[in-house]
């Protein structure tokens, strides 16, 4: 489901749900605003102009003779909004699966993205949704392209590579899907031609790069036939080496399923 809980008169309105609610809303302009195509603000707070905006949609799209001012989970109403999305991948959908993304994070991302995933061949509905789904949790919803820790936790990790002084901090994790060891560092470089061993921070500054090594980790570590098995818990160990952030990777693959008719 796109919403966790209740938005509008008397609901819950949690600011995440509030902002998927709202982007929905703008994208079915067409559907209850009229000749007036008005927007809402996507601030995630209920007030006035979204409830109005609700009640506006069950009553004119929908053709419902009054309307409460509520969206509620799986209802009719989020099935027509979602009904009324344009097609393809836009911005606008990639801020509801990650409702928390800063916009422009979302922009510097999203063309990277659509070519990654393309250039990849991440382009079924399951794949682009489990593959979505992780990259949001590993970077904070867009937020983060280098890991928070020090990496000092990874010093020694001969299993990662890690086999002289000082390479835990300077083979932390990098990119939308965490690369993490200089093991993986050299087989990336090798794959580019980019010395990205050399000077590993390089790897968090290019959006592309970012987007490219997460799409290249999820084609190496063959992710794409777990995620077509829709095995969320299978597709998260492979990523995270454990179950880390489960709850929120599955709350991030229900909204992208929901956009995606899964």
């Amino acid at each position: 489901m796109c919403i966790a809980k209740s938005v509008g008169l008397g609901a819950r309105n949690d600011v995440a749900d509030v902002r998927i609610v709202q982007i929905l809303l703008n994208l079915n302009t067409e559907a209850w605003s009229g000749a007036t195509r008005q927007q809402l603000a996507v601030d995630g707070q209920i007030g006035p102009n979204t409830i109005d905006a609700i009640r506006a949609f069950e009553t004119r799209a929908l053709g419902l003779p009054a309307s409460d001012g509520l969206v509620a989970p799986g209802d009719a109403t989020m099935a027509r909004l979602l009904a009324g999305l344009p097609p393809g991948p836009t911005k606008e959908k990639l801020g509801i699966v990650m409702p928390r993304a800063m916009p422009k994070r979302i922009d510097l991302y999203y063309e990277p993205l659509v070519r990654g995933m393309t250039r990849y061949g991440i382009d079924s509905p399951l794949q682009i949704a489990h593959f979505i789904a992780q990259l949001a949790h590993e970077s904070g919803s867009l937020l983060y392209a280098e890991e928070l820790a020090d990496g000092s936790a990874y010093d020694g990790r001969t299993d990662l590579g890690n086999t002289e002084p000082g390479d835990g901090p300077r083979f932390k994790g990098r990119g939308l899907i965490q690369l993490t060891g200089r093991n993986n560092y050299r087989d990336y470089s090798q794959f580019t031609g980019i010395d990205y061993v050399g000077n590993p921070g390089r790897l968090a500054l290019d959006p592309f790069a970012c987007v490219d090594v997460a799409c290249w980790f999820w084609q190496t570590r063959k992710i794409g036939p777990l995620a077509e098995a829709d095995d969320a818990r299978a597709v998260t160990k492979r990523i995270n080496g454990g179950y880390n952030g489960l709850d929120d990777r599955l709350e991030h693959l229900a909204r992208a399923k929901a956009l995606l008719g899964l």
